[in-house]
């Protein structure tokens, strides 16, 4: 058997290693009762801080979502109601139906990832019926203008969250 092919399954191994090594060496330790007490009520506090801190941006990050999700919700629906709009535009409204679905399944899909999902899935209220051309004409400039005011806003909100 050549050396070629135990290469990478040593190199796999030694990754292993010093991954679960890395892991072990951030487990804190059992009681000590060599550290002063004060030091262990300063730790506490922190931690207790640590913990208080994650929870508000995970409330936040979850309102945030949810509203996000809300929002693309709506835009789904609202997309549909412009269905007919003219034959030259229909594959973009598509194109713009399934990408604003896919968004909406990604978010609550991540929202139920890290168990932050209403329990009930929300339902699509009533959307405008436009009945003429000229209607979903219109309909489509004001859905289009506000479905990118939207998406800015979304952004800009989902951006906030990535800077530290």
């Amino acid at each position: 058997m050549s050396p070629e092919p135990l290469l990478p399954s040593a190199l796999q191994l030694l990754l292993w290693h010093s991954a679960l090594w890395m892991v072990q060496e951030a487990t804190p330790l059992g009681p000590t009762s060599s550290l002063p007490q004060s030091f262990l009520l300063k730790c506490l506090e922190q931690v207790r801080k640590v913990q208080a801190d994650g929870t508000a941006l995970q409330e936040r990050l979850t309102g945030c979502l949810r509203q996000l999700h809300s929002g693309l919700f709506l835009y789904q629906g609202l997309l549909q109601a412009l269905a007919g709009i003219s034959p030259e535009l229909a594959p973009t409204l598509d194109m713009l139906q399934l990408d604003i679905t896919d968004f909406a399944i990604n978010i609550w899909q991540q929202m139920e990832d890290v168990g932050m999902a209403p329990a009930v899935p929300p339902t699509q209220g009533t959307m405008p019926t436009f009945t003429s051309a000229f209607q979903r004409r219109a309909g489509g400039t004001l859905v289009a203008s506000n479905l990118q005011s939207f998406l800015e806003v979304a952004y800009r909100a989902l951006r906030h969250f990535t800077k530290p």
